[in-house]
């Protein structure tokens, strides 16, 4: 097998966005969680996205982690490597997005390395370096409250530089607009000046595919799943890909109890849970209970075992940004997320054990929590649900053949989670 991509992502729903916007271009594709072991049977691809949980963890733990999965790509041949990010650039002036970046520079031997999370499908856009969210910038966005990852500067340059050890540089949309050629020479003028990474700017999609012909030039590039697409195309044009070839993702149905599990605080999750009452039976846990370890765990499962049987269940922990404040308050933000994501892994673990094979699960460090406890080690994607969020079919589970769909807080509709088990047969 040998790569025409190679792809490591900061945790595993951002993992499944580039995995499905990659397929939808054409490339086949796998995600694996972790670094695949040797004795994984994996199908023939093009391209591998190795997901980690590493976008929160302690920074010298998620270089250690990037550069395996950077070798291990490299050793299956991928010439370009894309550290995926966040599309908000989820990444506080403590975060991990400039500690990767610099060692994967490093080690590839690039001089200047582009950067942009600009993905303008799902509304993510980059303009003089400053993030759009919509049509707000990102520190006005609800970003600026996330519970995790609060986003107060729009201005990626300037987060980057406090987060890199190299000079960032910015590439705006006026040379984008004139194409790859107006780009390499802005990127040679500012590598001859020190400068080793750049944020550009993108605002269409015709700005990912310039954005993705000039990275390629390179060994390495980070950014969302938009550069993603960009690289994608480029490789094709380039015949290095043959846009079409379907991965081959087995459609049969597997039937059986489904259920939902909600982690993420974020306002579009918020009103899909509300949704979702009308279609199905409903919990939500008590975090302050949750962290006081007075049983949630079990008031869940024997919750669903009354339920499960009579159709999909949603179980949810997610609560208002100002419910989060008051809990990290009183806890601690990183005792209190821990011990939320363990109770929502508990949860699936006792759900698999007692049946349950199709998964939908709506939040990054939940979606990270639930596919570490399950050992699941590989999927194969399939049928996009909504923008970023495919069908996942399980590949080497202990537990046999499952599906499973893993939404960022962000993604999806209104009745995100009945479009997800519509899909999940």
């Amino acid at each position: 097998m040998k790569l025409a991509l190679g792809c490591i992502a900061d945790d595993y729903t951002g993992a499944s966005d580039l995995a499905n916007t990659l397929t939808r271009a054409g490339l086949r594709t796998v995600q694996t969680i972790g670094v695949p072991a040797d004795g994984l049977d994996l199908p023939d691809v093009d391209a591998v996205v190795v997901s980690l949980k590493s976008r929160s963890i302690e920074a010298r733990l998620a270089v250690s982690r990037s550069r395996a999965a950077d070798k291990w790509l490299r050793g299956r041949g991928a010439d370009h490597v894309l550290f995926k990010i966040c599309s908000t650039f989820d990444s506080t002036d403590a975060g991990n997005i400039g500690p990767v970046m610099d060692a994967l520079r490093a080690d590839s031997g690039d001089a200047i390395v582009l950067v942009t999370p600009a993905f303008p499908e799902t509304g993510r856009t980059v303009y003089q370096g400053n993030l759009f969210v919509g049509s707000v910038p990102l520190n006005e966005s609800p970003l600026k409250d996330h519970p995790l990852n609060p986003m107060h500067d729009s201005n990626l340059v300037r987060v980057l530089a406090r987060q890199s050890q190299t000079e960032v540089g910015l590439v705006g949309l006026a040379t984008v607009v004139r194409g790859p050629e107006a780009v390499r020479a802005r990127l040679t003028d500012l590598s001859d000046k020190g400068v080793g990474a750049a944020i550009i700017d993108a605002v269409f999609d015709r700005d990912l595919e310039t954005i993705g012909d000039v990275a390629l030039d390179q060994r390495l590039s980070v950014g969302a799943s938009g550069i993603g697409l960009g690289l994608a195309r480029a490789l094709v044009a380039a015949g290095k890909a043959k846009a079409g070839i379907s991965g081959a993702v087995s459609e049969a149905a597997i039937g059986g109890p489904a259920a939902c599990l909600a982690g993420s605080c974020s306002q579009a999750t918020l009103q899909q849970i509300a949704n979702a009452e009308s279609e199905m039976a409903v919990l939500h846990l008590d975090p302050q209970q949750i962290v006081a370890g007075n049983g949630e765990v079990r008031r869940a499962l024997a919750w669903a075992a009354q339920r499960i049987t009579e159709g999909p269940i949603l179980i949810a922990s997610s609560s208002t940004p100002e419910e989060v404040v008051a809990l990290q308050s009183r806890h601690g933000r990183d005792a209190a997320g821990h011990a939320i994501e363990q109770a929502m892994a508990d949860i699936a673990e006792g759900l698999v054990q007692s049946g349950v094979r199709r998964l939908v699960i709506a939040g990054g460090e939940t979606s990270g929590a639930v596919v570490d406890r399950l050992g699941i080690p590989g999927f194969l994607v399939g049928a996009e649900i909504a923008a970023g969020v495919p069908v996942l079919r399980a590949v080497g589970a202990k537990e046999g053949e499952m599906i499973l769909a893993l939404k960022s807080g962000n993604f999806g509709g209104p009745d995100f989670f009945s479009d997800a088990l519509d899909l999940m047969r």
